[in-house]
C-alpha cells in the first residue's frame, strides 16, 4: 500500500518528527489517524505499510508501539448483562 493511502493527512508521518512525543500524544494521533482514514482502507493494511516505512528509520519511537499494538487482535466480545446474568438458573 502506498504510504499516501496509509497516512492521507499525514499525521502518522508528522508524529515521527515530533521530537520528544509521549506515548499518550501517539495515541491521540493514532485516533485521529484512524478516523480519517477512507471507508475503503484497510486499517490493518495501512498499519504494516506505515510500520515498514518508518519503524526502522526511528527505533524506539512511541509511535512504533501504537502501530503494533493497532496491529493486534482485539478481544471476543463478551456478554455484558441482561436478566440471564443477572438471575441465577
Amino acid at each position: 500500500m502506498d504510504k499516501t493511502l496509509a497516512d492521507p493527512k499525514g499525521l502518522i508521518r508528522e508524529s515521527y518528527a515530533i521530537e520528544g512525543i509521549t506515548l499518550g500524544e501517539c495515541r491521540s494521533i493514532f485516533l485521529d489517524w484512524a478516523l480519517s482514514l477512507a471507508a475503503q482502507t484497510d486499517p490493518r493494511e495501512a498499519m504494516r505499510a506505515l510500520l515498514v516505512h518508518y519503524a526502522e528509520a526511528n527505533p524506539g519511537h512511541p509511535m512504533n508501539g501504537v502501530l503494533t499494538d493497532g496491529l493486534a487482535p482485539g478481544e471476543a466480545p463478551r456478554r455484558r448483562g441482561g436478566r440471564a446474568a443477572r438471575v441465577a438458573t
